[in-house]
């Protein structure tokens, strides 16, 4: 059975830096697409991070260059680190997981975590 759990987010003033992590069953990162993605209240929830197999990344526009994902296979553990926060960060923030390419199509992911709460205030 595939298990995603996010460790706790947190609270965070406006330019400030927060590290996501993603604890994931067994041998889930070398075999699947994972990404992060985000939900913030009034709006649809949108690819942030992704990672392919390979270690192919990709990032959403609005957060290129401040947001990394990386993975540790010999601690199943997904991480995304995240600089410079704005307050339109402030989202619940998921883990995924997918047996396909790396997609930012959410219906592609079979496995989600239950979600950290991030806050960023100014």
């Amino acid at each position: 059975q595939v298990q995603l759990v996010e460790a706790v987010g947190g609270s965070v003033q406006a330019g400030g830096s927060l590290r996501l992590s993603c604890a994931a069953s067994r041998y889930i990162l070398s075999s699947h697409s994972m990404g992060w993605f985000r939900h913030a209240p009034g709006k649809e929830r949108e690819g942030v991070a992704r990672i392919d197999i390979y270690g192919l990344r990709n990032y959403a526009e609005s957060v290129k260059a401040r947001f990394t994902i990386s993975r540790d296979s010999a601690k199943n553990t997904l991480y995304l680190k995240m600089n410079s926060l704005k307050p339109e960060d402030t989202a619940m923030y998921y883990c995924a997981a997918a047996t396909g390419p790396s997609t930012w199509s959410i219906s592609r992911y079979e496995y989600w975590g239950q979600g950290t709460q991030v806050n960023v205030v100014s």
